[in-house]
């Protein structure tokens, strides 16, 4: 905890001092920053002590360490401020803004970087593309802006020259979506004139040293500062910047921002041409004004795209219109051509930093937003303006920079002091009254309508007449004689540091400033003249033209009386406060410990002043006093309500104070609070984050709990959705079975009494749940279909109708024909001839008889072949029992007798040959060749035979059927030897196996 860093390095509140004093509150101070504690804490104040030297405590590790931290969790630090105001704006969706504060040098610019580096860091976990561009845009936008609004100044090397304040937009997740970048009162008149030791604008600098001999040559530069009027005083003056790498970022930053590479020239050229416009000189002979070198006019021509004699002409010659419509030129005088030259650079160079500002925010913008589809936009807002300034001599410029302190001054005066202490006497707590110093007197001094000093020299400027800066003093002199704040020379004779009808002084709340009233009208009005206008309008560099909108109006076209600079200043602070105030404020009030610049030297007296007139000690006087927090009933218990079992999820109690007072006395906070009429006040920032722990802890049981009833709700709900559809699904396959059956009963419903039974009628498509029911149907009717044919077919020509069957299933498909649209006669040796057949009924009976075999599978001639390829006639018997190969020559002589179960198969051919061979297990392969009949030739017998032997087989034991490649087809001739050479040639062919051998 923050409280606890360790005593060595003081106290890290100054809340918690023992004794609030100035000498215990600078003692405190010293000790922190000699110890290298630059941060140190006034409740969610932060006080910052430039260490002027690197610190590495900016790092990843040190970002991490800070992310999602409460406050006092961690040591002081600008990261822990930018967190709070990260979360409050997140948390409570409630727009925040870090205001920095501090007089010049304190190390305001460096703050607001750390402070934007650590916003981009902490955001945009899921590395969207979108996202990554803002941030990158951003934060190159600081860069580019320090590069054409920064100097350096006797107090500091990167001085801010203008005020700045950026708008970041974050969409409901917290990642930042756009932003949006306000601009106040840059110190133009510096790009003409510098102190003694003090430099121009960064930006010309880095041009020059970090220019490219090619780039610098096109511009009709040299890279040495010394050679123009308007750097030669920074040319040799030290700095710590280093022009040339900075250039290079700044080109870098510009790309990355989205300029063009012609935008960017352009910027250049413009600077280029301010820079040789510096070095313009004019000579008078009496009569008329003359340029010195009109090379210089052609260069700044080229640069600006415009005409060299329109260049000329409006260096040289005013256009008037008179009363009367009539448009006549004035020339100048050398001075007026002097002053006229450097009016036209710093307009130039005023004009080019405000297109610079909007075309960044052109870029970061958030565009086409609508809060019913994004959600809430969010804003945190960085607030880098110039610090309080007393210097040897101070005009205009430092009297706008310093009413702009005291009106944020004033700011925080009513934010953090005054209003807090008129809450608590609204609220009804017991409070006691903290005196402070107010310093709105000075504020109604500068801006009071008709009384003020802005007033007053504006009322100069529009007077008609030679109205000088002594007579604008008088005036005031005369009108602020009675303000305790105002003095001159006039008003305090023996005051001997002002000079009479020069200077004035204001008692400002950080100090006494004595400013100078020469020039101060001129820097006031806008003396610009209209020429210079229209000579840019007119220009052919688009960049330069939309610049210069009011260019466009002629000589002769009437206008308003532009606002004079003050005023504007004044308009653009009141409404910065106006937005500041409408934001929840977190404070980095930053202290100058040395003129010097030194890390080792700490100065009391001038660390004193600044505490003083920035109201540190009251500040901690309040905190200590008061209360860190205070939030309304409702919304305290809306946020806090989950930590206690009384309130949540919803309370009975009479009101939402007597659930607060629950939820206080559950967490035993009843010491550290109070009570008021309509909010609860929180002392210490302890309480507070006890109870953001225990919110934190019990906010992922709650999500769980919630994801858990709104599953269960789906769950539910699709269990719902699945019973109905499972329902649905159920009656609809009950209808598709029942409408199945019904079309499978319509369409059968005749069959009996038609010729086919049914044969051609076609089934119907099944539902898928049917699928087997439909294949059982279907099998069924085709054995009914059968038992049907098969009733019909007389018993003796069963034998033929099995033995095709069998046939059938072993040669469909494999063979063409076969014999199937036959009768077969089987025993075809005992019917084919009539010569021979007595021979073979009595040597059948003498088998059958010795044999005992009970009949004739098949009978028939047939040629046989060996394995020399010689060919005879022969006669085959085969029987239930035996295979007889015999000799019709010789009386049916018995050659061969093999038993029927020594055959192991049958190979035959898929053509029309008559071709069979009958494998045994002694692998003694008999090879045939059957003859077709005599009475009819083309008889296919290879059929009939495998379905006797198939047939025979089937009801003996299953028979497989190996089906391998086809066979050639093979035709037998009479011709020894040819049948068994074809059957050798040939290659495929398929055989059926007889098992059991």
């Amino acid at each position: 905890m923050a409280e606890l860093e360790g005593l060595e390095f003081g106290k890290s509140d100054f809340v918690l001092l023992d004794e609030v004093t100035m000498e215990q509150f600078m003692e405190n101070l010293r000790l922190r920053f000699e110890k290298g504690r630059i941060y140190t804490y006034i409740g969610e104040v932060v006080v910052s002590v430039n260490p002027y030297r690197q610190m590495d405590i900016y790092g990843k590790d040190t970002i991490e360490a800070y992310r999602g931290r409460e406050l006092y969790e961690n040591p002081p630090h600008l990261y822990a401020v930018s967190d709070a105001a990260y979360k409050a704006m997140k948390r409570r969706a409630k727009d925040t803004c870090i205001v920095i504060s501090g007089e010049s040098g304190a190390g305001k610019t460096e703050a607001s970087k750390y402070i934007m580096q650590y916003i981009a860091a902490i955001t945009n976990p899921s590395q969207r593309a979108e996202v990554e561009s803002v941030k990158n845009v951003l934060l190159k936008s600081n860069c580019v802006l320090e590069a054409f609004g920064n100097a350096k100044t006797n107090r500091n090397d990167n001085s801010s020259r203008f005020g700045k304040y950026m708008d970041i937009n974050f969409n409901f997740n917290g990642d930042p979506t756009g932003g949006h970048i306000n601009n106040y009162l840059l110190e133009k008149s510096r790009v003409v004139h510098q102190q003694e030791g003090e430099r121009n604008f960064h930006s010309f600098y880095q041009l020059l040293r970090g220019g490219s001999e090619e780039t610098l040559a096109a511009f009709h530069l040299q890279n040495d500062p010394a050679v123009y009027v308007y750097t030669k005083e920074g040319a040799a003056t030290v700095t710590s910047n280093n022009d040339r790498t900075s250039h290079k970022a700044v080109i870098s930053a510009l790309e990355v921002i989205g300029f063009s590479k012609e935008e960017i020239n352009s910027i250049y050229q413009i600077l280029a041409s301010i820079l040789l416009l510096g070095n313009l000189q004019f000579e008078s002979d009496g009569e008329s004004v003359q340029i010195l070198g009109q090379e210089a006019v052609n260069q700044i021509s080229e640069l600006t795209a415009t005409e060299p004699e329109s260049v000329s002409k409006t260096l040289l010659y005013r256009t008037v219109a008179t009363g009367g419509g009539e448009v006549i030129e004035k020339g100048h005088t050398e001075q007026q051509a002097c002053f006229g030259r450097d009016a036209f650079a710093k307009a130039l160079y005023e004009r080019l930093f405000g297109w610079i500002v909007g075309r960044i925010n052109t870029v970061i913008e958030v565009k086409d937003y609508n809060p019913v589809l994004h959600g809430k936009n969010t804003v945190i807002g960085v607030l880098d303006i110039y610090g309080f300034e007393i210097f040897d001599n101070n005009s205009f410029e430092q009297f706008c920079i310093n009413y702009c302190n005291e009106k944020l001054q004033q700011l925080f005066i009513e934010l953090i002091l005054q209003q807090e202490q008129a809450e608590y006497q609204r609220e009804g707590i017991t409070w006691q009254h903290i005196d402070y110093f107010n310093n709105q007197i000075i504020v109604d001094l500068v801006e009071q309508p008709h009384k003020g000093i802005i007033s007053i020299l504006d009322e100069a400027c529009l007077t008609v007449g030679n109205v000088t800066d002594t007579v604008c003093l008088d005036s005031m002199d005369t009108k602020l004689a009675q303000h305790p704040h105002y003095t001159s020379r006039k008003l305090s004779p023996s005051d001997k540091s002002m000079e009479f009808q020069k200077h004035f002084r204001i008692r400002h709340y950080a100090g006494d400033v004595t400013y100078s009233v020469e020039g101060i009208l001129d820097k006031n009005k806008d003396l610009l003249f209209q020429d210079f206008k229209r000579l840019m309008y007119n220009s052919t560099n688009p960049v330069l033209k939309e610049m210069w909108p009011d260019g466009q109006l002629s000589i002769t076209e009437v206008t308003k009386r532009p606002l004079t600079a003050a005023t504007l200043f004044k308009n653009s602070i009141v409404a910065l406060v106006d937005k500041l105030a409408c934001k929840e404020p977190y404070y980095v009030r930053c202290i100058k410990p040395n003129e010097m610049k030194s890390p080792m030297l700490f100065d009391d007296a001038r660390c004193q002043h600044q505490v003083a007139y920035l109201g540190l000690l009251e500040n901690v006087m309040v905190r200590r006093a008061g209360f860190a927090y205070r939030q309304p009933y409702a919304r305290f218990l809306q946020r806090y309500k989950m930590t206690c079992e009384y309130t949540w999820p919803n309370h009975l109690m009479a009101s939402d104070r007597e659930a607060v007072e629950a939820i206080v006395t559950q967490h035993g906070f009843q010491d550290d609070v109070a009570y008021g009429h309509t909010k609860l006040f929180v002392r210490t920032p302890r309480s507070l984050f006890t109870l953001e722990q225990e919110r934190a802890a019990l906010i992922p049981i709650l999500v769980l709990f919630l994801q858990k009833v709104w599953r269960g709700a789906l769950a539910r709900m699709r269990c719902r959705r699945m019973r109905a559809i499972y329902a649905i699904m159920g009656c609809y396959k009950r209808y598709k079975v029942k409408a199945h059956f019904w079309e499978v009963e319509r369409r059968f419903a005749n069959v009996r009494n038609m010729a086919d039974y049914g044969k051609s009628v076609e089934w119907p498509t099944p539902p898928a749940a049917l699928a087997q029911f439909h294949k059982n149907t279907v099998m069924l009717h085709r054995r009914w279909w059968a038992r049907q044919i098969v009733k019909k077919i007389p018993p003796s020509d069963m034998l033929e109708v099995r033995a095709k069957v069998a046939a059938l299933t072993a040669l469909s498909g494999e063979r063409k024909d076969w014999g199937i649209s036959r009768a077969w006669e089987r025993d075809y040796l005992a019917r084919d001839c009539p010569q021979t057949s007595s021979g073979f009924i009595r040597v059948s009976k003498e088998l059958r008889n010795k044999d005992e075999y009970s009949q004739v599978l098949f009978s028939g001639f047939c040629r046989k072949v060996n394995r020399f390829n010689k060919s005879t006639d022969r006669s085959l018997l085969v029987t239930d029992k035996f295979v007889y190969k015999l000799e019709p020559k010789k009386q049916y002589k018995v050659m061969k007798r093999l038993p029927l179960d020594a055959f192991t198969g049958l190979s035959l051919t898929s053509g029309v040959d008559q071709m069979v061979v009958l494998h045994t297990s002694s692998e003694d392969d008999v090879l045939l060749c059957l003859q077709r009949g005599v009475l009819c030739p083309n008889q296919d017998r290879v059929g009939e035979l495998v379905g006797a032997l198939v047939d025979h087989f089937t009801r003996k034991l299953p028979v497989n059927l190996v089906s391998s490649r086809k066979l050639k087809s093979v035709t037998v001739e009479t011709k020894p030897g040819q049948a068994a050479a074809d059957f050798k040639k040939s290659r495929d062919g398929f055989i059926l196996l007889f098992p059991g051998n």
